[in-house]
């Protein structure tokens, strides 16, 4: 290894808290681990230029250089040439992975990083790196072996044929000698044992005698090239088997013996014994190309497979079909029971699909919950059609799993070579884009592959673009909807909302590309930036009205699970130098439900230095009242929904009084959304809501209309 034996991870990301988070994963790995972590690429691999590692992570969302470039670059330095690199990308990052694969990656991860398949994951990598590294080791043994062989050789020449047989008798491996007419001139005890006769019953034999009919054979040809060239043979492999019926794997190099005129009087065969050295190569071969979990084929044997297969059905007009399969619901299973019983329910998930597929298929498991089969040699479409029917089929019985009945359904995409494509790179993605649309379309559910379908990732890739160039130009921007209170009728707070001012659409409002920012990762940057811009915003408030005023900024839910969000907003504050107690963060009850020790330690930790918090669109998510009340939570946003039928439908009338009744029983505010008429606004003040927000009061404004019309210090509504 690396550091005098202790194994070197090497992390590369441009963000340092994902520097932190992985490194403090990858030194939970085992004992020992030394990590060193670059936020530049290009620093990186000017460092590795003196140094070694056992392993690279690094993120594919970098500045200067991507994650597949940086493994390009790794594997053309010779220290890191055969490094196992692990490339990070967010879960709908397909090409990426694809680009990272093809550059020579060894391994993916999907950020957010889950904590249990990285310790794992990497755990296998470092062991599958120590085999190679010792399988090298034994190979510069046997080539020392060897040479010392060689050079035993010229010194054994000069002395007799007598002391050269007393000699190689103590060299671990198999040495004998046979004249122009194949006879054997003399044998060690090692070659002799293996024949499981005597040296003295071997010399004067044919070689056939010694070698076995097949490798005799083969031993006159080549002793008949070395008589007739005079020069010594490259080494090869072969196989033998011993007398005792055991089968070795040999190494063996033939060399011609001179006499004192200088002519070939016999040739030398030397064999050493590599049967072990084989076996591990064989078994890093196979843990190469499997999953360790299920013992099925990896995305590495898959994508060979697929590759062989489009050059085969090139030439023979073979049809096939790939199916990818994706596990609904798996990710509560891993929440709800834990990562082992999300491991068991894998496992079955794998034996299920064996049980379905023809003997010959190829049954993968890509990563995560994703699977694939190569369905070989089909008719036509429906062939895969019924494959897939009785995939879905054999996951319509729950699973057992620690004593309990689990019911996961699936989603499977189907692509068809040579229809769809005839590139194995080509009919991943497509089968891959199938099966997103089937997800989307509906569980438990199967779809064929649509040209339109790559049209619609390709526009989805073009937004993407757009957005990254929108961060990075601060082509974002924040209107503000005024918060008034029904006690007072003035402006208590007022809410952020984000706008994207893109240079052909005009305004894009956060309906049309939020979605895209979850699935990219990108929503952590922009809500740094939304956070960052409604803290400078609220203290320019603050310094022109007395006491301030209240804004509020929405939270994504899987910020809490990829980023520090404590650090986040400590960072907002710290910069802008925003009194805590104006900042208001809005969340979903979905963040009190995920990772709920997290998040509860994460909001009592701003709550005690002033932050408050808004549950938004409150009683359309989770279980509202068993999580309202555990955490630390000023306000209960009534969902507008309920609003906009406030009048006409008792039951919404009824859940909206619940819901004023419930904060006030928890010590808490009620504040309504989507407020659009003076009826739902005195309706809203006899059940005793305390804040309203919505178009009757004032649509979206910008912060220079909101100003002015605090400091015109306007009352939007009379008093309660």
């Amino acid at each position: 290894m690396s550091v005098k034996g202790m194994p070197q991870i090497l992390i590369i990301d441009d963000r340092i808290t994902n520097q932190r988070i992985l490194a403090r994963l990858a030194e939970s790995v085992e004992p020992g681990v030394s990590v060193r972590a670059f936020g530049d690429p290009l620093l990186a691999l000017a460092w590795l230029e003196t140094h070694d590692v056992d392993l690279v992570i690094t993120d594919f969302k970098m500045p200067n250089l991507d994650g597949a470039e940086v493994t390009r670059r790794l594997r053309a330095m010779p220290r890191t040439a055969d490094v196992p690199i692990v490339v990070v990308t967010v879960y709908d990052d397909r090409q990426f992975r694809l680009l990272a694969l093809e550059a020579g990656a060894t391994d993916f991860l999907l950020a957010p990083v889950d904590h249990v398949e990285f310790r794992t994951r990497v755990r296998n990598l470092l062991a599958l790196w120590r085999h190679q590294v010792a399988a090298r080791r034994q190979a510069e043994r046997l080539r020392l072996d060897l040479e010392a062989s060689e050079r035993l050789r010229i010194d054994l020449m000069r002395e007799s044929r007598e002391a050269l047989g007393q000699l190689i008798d103590t060299v671990p491996a198999m040495i004998s000698a046979a004249d122009a007419e194949g006879r054997v001139v003399f044998v060690n005890a090692a070659q002799a044992a293996a024949v499981g006769l005597s040296p003295d019953d071997l010399v004067g034999r044919d070689v056939t005698g010694l070698f076995g009919a097949e490798r005799g054979a083969l031993a006159r040809t080549l002793h008949a090239q070395v008589f007739a060239e005079g020069d010594a043979l490259p080494g090869f492999e072969e196989a033998m088997v011993r007398h005792d019926g055991v089968r070795l794997d040999l190494y063996t190099t033939k060399a011609p013996l001179r006499d004192a005129a200088g002519r070939v009087s016999a040739v030398l065969s030397t064999s050493i014994d590599i049967t072990d050295r084989k076996r591990a190569e064989e078994r890093l071969l196979h843990l190469a190309q499997h999953d360790p979990l299920t013992a099925l084929p990896n995305r590495a044997y898959l994508g060979d497979r697929l590759r062989e297969r489009c050059g085969h059905g090139r030439r023979s007009k073979d049809r096939f079909a790939l199916h990818f399969l994706d596990l609904d619901r798996f990710k509560a299973v891993n929440d709800a029971l834990g990562h082992q019983a999300g491991d068991r329910l894998l496992v079955q998930a794998a034996r299920r699909l064996q049980a379905v597929v023809r003997e010959g298929d190829v049954i993968a498991r890509l990563g995560g919950d994703e699977f694939a089969i190569l369905q070989q040699d089909i008719a036509d479409a429906s062939d895969a059609e019924h494959l897939a029917g009785r995939v879905l089929e054999a996951f319509r019985k729950p699973f057992r799993i620690g004593g309990r009945n689990i019911s996961v359904s699936a989603s499977l995409g189907i692509t068809l070579y040579p229809a769809d494509a005839t590139a194995a790179d080509e009919l991943l993605r497509n089968a891959d884009l199938a099966m997103y649309h089937a997800k989307a379309a509906g569980r438990l559910g199967f779809g064929f592959f649509r040209t339109e379908m790559d049209a619609a990732a390709q526009q989805a890739m073009r937004l993407e673009g757009e957005l990254r160039h929108a961060l990075t130009y601060r082509a974002f921007d924040l209107v503000w909807q005024p918060q008034v209170s029904l006690h007072t009728g003035r402006i208590c707070g007022a809410e952020a909302l984000l706008r994207w001012q893109h240079p052909q659409r005009g305004i894009v409002p956060p309906a049309q590309f939020l979605h895209l920012a979850e699935e990219t990762g990108l929503i952590a940057p922009i809500t740094e930036w939304a956070l960052a811009a409604a803290c400078a915003q609220g203290v320019a408030w603050a310094e022109r009205r007395p006491g301030g005023l209240r804004v509020s900024v929405n939270l994504s839910p899987s910020l809490f699970a990829t980023r520090d969000v404590h650090d986040m907003v400590l960072d907002a504050l710290a910069v802008s130098g925003l009194d805590p107690t104006l900042l208001d963060l809005e969340i979903t009850e979905r963040v009190l439900v995920d990772k709920v020790d997290q998040v509860a330690a994460t909001l009592h930790a701003l709550r005690e230095i002033g932050v408050t918090f808004s549950i938004d669109d409150f009683g359309t998510g989770y279980s509202s009242l068993a999580y309202a009340k555990s955490f630390p939570v000023q306000r209960l946003k009534i969902d507008q929904t309920f609003i906009a039928r406030l009048d006409s439908d008792r039951a919404d009338a009824a859940i909206v009084g619940a819901i004023i009744s419930l904060a006030r029983g928890l010590e808490m505010q009620a504040v309504a959304e989507g407020v659009e008429t003076a009826e739902q606004v005195a309706a809203l003040r006899r059940l005793g809501c305390d804040e309203v927000q919505g178009y009757f009061l004032r649509e979206p404004i910008t912060a220079g209309e909101l100003t002015a019309m605090l400091d015109a210090d306007i009352v939007h509504l009379a008093a309660g």
